[in-house]
């Protein structure tokens, strides 16, 4: 194999030069699709990974940013789920995505509402998210024991907290990332680093199945021109789209939303804060703050019918409801003018059987557990789970793939994705030595170098125009747009603002950041006509 730093990675809008014959096609590049395509090409296969869209498309871009340790699905009694999710999480803080990562001190403030019995079982299930932690394996110097506040304490870390009430509150620690769209597309670039050839826009029109593997028709959304590609097995990544192409599986999108803030909404904080749901024992909305200057506010669990869009959005009592639990928890009333911008995701819940089959339960009932179903034409889908698990679903998907009839005689090696640092990963002593500019460090890590040098040699500016923001209020650079354009695959404004950086979740920002994404586009363009 290869080692990535001796190739070129890329990141290629639509099908020209695509291979038209792979041991495995990868269907979707959400977080999951491009685990699966990492995976695969890790284990010595030939891999082409398409998604009809861009990288992080779909519901990959719409979580809290948060990687679990699973304490929630502990206590739905899902012990299974929430060790493996515990085990993940440490595998990205620790070993393939530190720079990526970040400790997130979260604090669950004891206000008048919450009873004495909550505290208590609130106290109680922190410790068994602990023991998770140690089970994992995941040092307390990456995530330290949680502890009891005093209110003095809990107010010098979240000062826009109500006072009045206020007992004190509890610390404890999970893993946030700095971008899930980021995750998502550093893990396509460790993919392509590899020698997987990695596609957006180019979508599947139809699977047949044929002598020794699958037919798979595909078609170029940048010039409409189609083509086949003959593989020895297929994996269907596509998410909340699975069921359009295995229409064998049923599944039960559940909606979460999230609301953005401006950090003087709720100032001063200096910690996540899970407020509680007033009247219910063990629900919070999570208040996350964001290294932009933003506050995230979720989320929600609604149930969702009908065709999936696009994009989703949220809802109006969503909203509200979201307005009214942080209100009841912090100092100040928030109002529907507060938000900035708002984002829902669709979970890809597969559908079961009993209260939770069609028509009856709550989508927030339904397990996180993932699922790799292997339909009666040999075509491999992965559903359900979430973000923090992504690399386990893609080893079992690919385990999956691995054990069909087409694929006997294969030679590839075990999975070797659990010990693999994605491109610019390296431990938190080593990113915080490193003389680069911070907020590229935060996204690149090591490659931070690498960006910067890129637009240098891209554009001929000098770095400090390069890595000015390219607004007032908004923090990217010019220097990493034009890296969205020349290595990640970025094809146009809306990739650049909403996938390869989330200028897009708030729409004044977007606004501010879009002349500035066209010239990244604009200058790439002149840089390869140039050296044509």
């Amino acid at each position: 194999m290869t080692a990535p730093e001796q190739r070129t990675e890329r990141i290629t809008p639509g099908l020209a030069d695509a291979p038209g014959e792979v041991d495995l096609l990868v269907v979707g590049l959400g977080i999951t699709g491009a685990g699966v395509a990492l995976d695969a090409v890790t284990r010595g296969l030939s891999v082409l990974a398409v998604d009809a869209h861009d990288l992080a498309f779909g519901t990959s871009r719409w979580s809290s940013k948060l990687v679990h340790g699973g304490l929630r699905y502990l206590a739905k009694g899902q012990v299974g789920v929430a060790h493996e999710s515990a085990v993940e999480r440490g595998v990205l803080m620790e070993v393939t995505a530190p720079h990526l990562t970040r400790p997130m001190p979260v604090v669950v403030p004891l206000t008048s509402s919450v009873t004495r019995a909550q505290a208590a079982l609130t106290a109680v299930g922190l410790r068994a998210g602990d023991a998770l932690r140690r089970g994992a394996r995941t040092h307390a110097e990456t995530l330290p024991r949680p502890r009891r506040l005093s209110a003095t304490e809990t107010l010098a870390l979240a000062p826009a907290l109500r006072p009045a009430g206020l007992r004190g509150g509890m610390l404890s620690w999970d893993g946030r990332l700095e971008d899930d769209a980021r995750l998502v597309t550093t893990v396509a670039r460790t993919a392509a680093a590899y020698g997987a050839s990695v596609r957006t826009r180019a979508r599947v029109l139809s699977t047949q199945p044929a002598n020794g593997g699958t037919e798979v028709l595909l078609r170029d959304e940048l010039t409409g021109a189609t083509t086949t590609v003959r593989a020895r097995a297929v994996v269907n990544a596509a998410g909340v789209w699975a069921g359009e192409l295995a229409d064998d599986v049923t599944l039960r999108p559940s909606r979460g939303t999230h609301l953005v803030l401006r950090a003087d909404a709720l100032p001063g904080l200096q910690v996540s804060v899970f407020a509680p749901v007033p009247g219910e024992t063990n629900r919070f909305v999570l208040v996350l703050p964001q290294p932009d200057g933003t506050v995230y506010v979720g989320l929600t669990d609604e149930p969702v019918t009908g065709p999936v869009p696009d994009v989703p959005e949220p809802t109006e009592p969503e909203i509200g409801f979201l307005l009214d639990v942080v209100s009841a928890c912090f100092a100040r009333q928030l109002h529907r003018a507060d938000v900035v911008g708002a984002f829902a995701g669709l979970r890809p819940l597969l559908e079961s059987g009993g209260p939770d089959g069609p028509g009856g339960g709550s989508t927030a009932d339904l397990s996180r557990k993932h699922a790799v179903l292997v339909g009666r034409d040999g075509l491999v889908t992965v559903v359900g789970g979430k973000l923090t698990t992504y690399r386990r679903m893609a080893q079992d998907a690919v385990d999956a793939a691995l054990a069909l009839p087409a694929t006997a005689g294969l030679a590839a090696g075990p999975c070797r994705t659990r010990s693999l640092p994605l491109l610019g990963a390296a431990s938190r002593p080593t990113l915080a030595a490193l003389e680069q500019p911070e907020r590229l460090v935060r996204r690149f890590g090591t490659d931070a170098a690498l960006v910067l040098g890129n637009a240098v040699e891209v554009t001929g500016l000098d770095e400090a125009g390069l890595l000015a923001p390219v607004a007032e209020g908004v923090p990217v650079t010019l220097a990493e747009l034009v890296f969205g354009v020349t290595h990640e695959g970025a094809a146009d404004v809306d990739d650049l603002l909403d996938r390869r950086t989330r200028v897009g979740l708030v729409p004044a920002d977007r606004a501010l950041a879009e002349p500035a994404a066209r010239r990244a586009l604009e200058l790439v363009e002149e840089h390869l006509r140039a050296h044509r």
